[in-house]
């Protein structure tokens, strides 16, 4: 009897490990990168990072605070800078300017509230923050959609770029 008992108890522990392996795994949260290739607003930042060679950096771990311009954003700057930008010659310019829009660690809205600061970006200058309005801006961009989460940061949209 204790040996049927054993056996069934032995079956049900390697049934139960066959379930548990073929059960999906928990969705990860899509990174800074998926999140900003897969909407279209983002399509002129996501060319720019990848001709900035910057994908890679921030699909890393992070985490990362990104200040991400729209497309509209790109577009307010002078006729053909986009374009000037993109050039493989203008690589490590580029390279500049994005990583002027990412603050190390994951920075939220309600941590940013109330509060005017400066802090370092990636690029290695600082940036300055104002929460103290209605509205937080960052060098005179305003957020218009904060804390969008990613697995390895935070995401707040802006409707400028920002130059160092």
């Amino acid at each position: 009897m204790q040996r049927r008992f054993a056996l069934k108890a032995v079956l049900a522990t390697g049934a139960l490990a066959v379930v548990t392996a073929c059960a999906p795994a928990e969705p990860q949260a899509p990174d800074i990168v998926q999140i900003a290739s897969t909407n279209d607003d983002f399509s002129t930042l996501v060319t720019a990072l990848q001709a900035a060679d910057l994908v890679e950096t921030l699909q890393g771990e992070g985490p990362f605070t990104v200040f991400a311009p729209t497309n509209a954003a790109f577009e307010k700057l002078p006729a053909g800078t986009v374009e000037t930008l993109l050039m493989p010659e203008n690589q490590a310019q580029l390279a500049e300017i994005l990583t002027y829009h990412v603050v190390p660690g994951a920075v939220t809205s309600a941590q940013l509230a109330g509060q005017r600061l400066s802090t370092a970006t990636v690029q290695g200058t600082e940036v300055h923050i104002d929460g103290t309005g209605e509205m937080v801006t960052v060098e005179g961009a305003n957020v218009i959609l904060a804390d969008i989460e990613a697995s390895n940061g935070v995401i707040h949209v802006i409707d400028s770029v920002i130059m160092p």
